[in-house]
């Protein structure tokens, strides 16, 4: 049974994780952080796959976890292939919806937060940062998603440099929302 739910929650998490990324990320350029905000620079760069550069982006660090901590790298290796592969299966949903930027960044960020959240409460991780946030929240004892918050700053302040003032706003308001979303839904689970 035990199996059974977590896989349900990969599968549940990276739907929320995916929609969030190509309903209302993607369409309008605006970043996530970690390992997905870079993935993004990239496609809206160079147009690479999205979860493909996820994918690979996150091998030093499940090479790390496969030393460091077996049960991790197991749980995480799921959660990291599903989602990069729905990433990419629903890049067609990128024009379903047209709204308006501002209000697709904060749901954006909400629906990645609730994706990354309810994964990281069953210690499953989505990408190389997730896992890396979650090796130092055990080691610091600071909130998962507090120290995503930190990672996150670094590369939309990248990303906002590389592609415009205007994608920095808007991510501004995604890792907000998902910094937040993924703090409560993890933050009463994950250090009791």
């Amino acid at each position: 049974m035990f199996f059974f739910k977590k896989g349900l929650v990969i599968i549940i998490g990276s739907v929320f994780l995916a929609t969030g990324i190509n309903v209302f990320l993607a369409p309008n350029k605006i970043l996530d952080g970690g390992f997905i905000g870079v993935s993004l620079i990239f496609n809206y760069l160079f147009k690479l796959k999205i979860g493909l550069t996820i994918l690979v982006l996150s091998v030093p660090i499940f090479w790390i976890a496969w030393f460091k901590n077996r049960t991790y790298f197991y749980n995480s290796l799921h959660g990291l292939m599903i989602s990069s592969f729905l990433i990419d299966l629903f890049k067609p949903l990128r024009f379903l919806i047209d709204m308006n930027a501002m209000f697709s960044s904060f749901i954006g960020g909400f629906l990645v937060g609730l994706g990354t959240g309810l994964m990281l409460r069953f210690e499953i991780s989505t990408s190389g940062t997730d896992l890396l946030a979650l090796f130092l929240s055990k080691k610091i004892g600071i909130n998962v998603g507090i120290i995503i918050f930190a990672i996150d700053s670094v590369v939309i302040t990248m990303g906002g440099l590389l592609i415009s003032g205007h994608t920095f706003m808007l991510s501004i308001i995604t890792i907000t929302a998902v910094g937040i979303t993924t703090s409560l839904i993890t933050g009463k689970w994950l250090h009791t």
